[in-house]
């Protein structure tokens, strides 16, 4: 049989194995698309405050933060790069012009060998959780999105935080697998399994809200905008606009716990390249009263508007290219399956 097995295809008329494809070239597209404005941030700040050795920053390919942490006597690495910029406009011309226009995507691969695998996760568990819970949940379907999306972020960056947690002793210790993975053991019979999900709490607590909110409202947007423009499937317009809107909510209400999150990274980053991880008490409790104590309030909300321009277009490229994957796949699915009705009646 040229067809599917039905068993195999889910509720959505696709295989988990076409899901995961699917959302690995969503990956890639939003990565392509949303990492040359983390670029140019990064070298404007460099610009303004040069990096000394194991001054940590933050990274972002459009599908998850990384801290990256500066090397010592590396005048080649991409951040520190010559140049005067006078603008975000003005950094782009420059780049292109004087370092070509791969420059826009400098340290991207790294980032994407945890990035891509966190994001096909995430997708897929979602679509799969989505499915399943939609059918048991009866007269509270509706719950089904954000239920589904807090589960699978929860269970993705389960998975993936102990691997970013190495990658970032790798960069910033310049040590072997084989050293890193004694530091690791040493760890674990120091402080317990729990030494490998450091930083964990502080994630959870931006991105499990995050999905939840995202989710939900993504779904109500793409039903309503259907409705609204009465056609059955979704187009890529529709898609794209209801991302964008719904991660645009989603990040405005979790920038306080962003905020928290990425002081803490920095920090647990920065202790690891400094060797002072001890001094410095980074549970995510100690980092929200810090910030309160020495700035305010209102720090927990700086970098509204560089959050929102990050995060919008990110989530609209990230979900319109996986949900145009899946229909072209849910579309062949379709034509393998009628090719041997036609092929038998002729």
């Amino acid at each position: 049989m040229n067809g599917q097995s039905p068993a195999s295809l889910t509720g959505n008329g696709i295989t988990p194995v076409q899901q995961m494809v699917s959302s690995c070239s969503g990956a890639f597209i939003t990565s392509l698309f949303v990492t040359p404005l983390d670029v140019v941030k990064i070298r404007l700040q460099a610009q303004k405050n040069p990096f000394p050795k194991g001054k940590c920053f933050v990274y972002c390919n459009g599908l998850m933060d990384h801290i990256c942490v500066c090397e010592n006597g590396n005048s080649k690495a991409w951040y520190k790069a010559p140049g005067h910029f006078s603008g975000t406009l003005d950094a782009f011309v420059k780049i292109v012009r004087h370092e070509g226009v791969q420059a826009l995507w400098s340290g991207l691969p790294p980032t994407l060998v945890m990035a891509v695998p966190a994001t096909v996760i995430y997708f897929t568990c979602y679509d799969q959780l989505h499915s399943l819970l939609r059918v048991r949940m009866g007269d509270y379907a509706d719950n089904a999105p954000p239920l589904a999306g807090a589960l699978a972020r929860a269970g993705s960056a389960t998975v993936i935080s102990p691997l970013e947690l190495i990658r970032t002793k790798l960069q910033a210790e310049k040590q072997s697998y084989s050293q890193v993975t004694h530091c690791i053991r040493a760890a674990v019979q120091t402080e317990g399994w729990r030494s490998l999900w450091r930083g964990f709490g502080p994630t959870l607590l931006r991105d499990v809200p995050f999905s939840a909110m995202y989710w939900y409202n993504y779904e109500k947007g793409k039903i309503w905008l259907c409705e609204r423009y009465n056609t059955r499937e979704p187009t890529f317009a529709i898609t794209f606009t209801s991302g964008a809107v719904s991660g645009s909510i989603a990040s405005i209400v979790t920038l306080p716990f962003d905020v928290v999150k990425t002081r803490r990274q920095v920090e647990l980053g920065e202790g690891d390249a400094k060797k002072l991880s001890g001094q410095v008490s980074s549970s995510t409790i100690s980092v929200m009263r810090r910030i309160l104590t020495q700035d305010g309030i209102g720090a927990l909300f700086a970098g509204f508007l560089p959050r929102l321009i990050k995060v919008a277009p990110a989530c609209a490229i990230m979900i319109s290219s996986y949900e145009f994957g899946k229909a072209f796949f849910r579309k062949y699915n379709q034509e393998r399956e009628l090719r041997p009705l036609h092929t038998s009646s002729s």
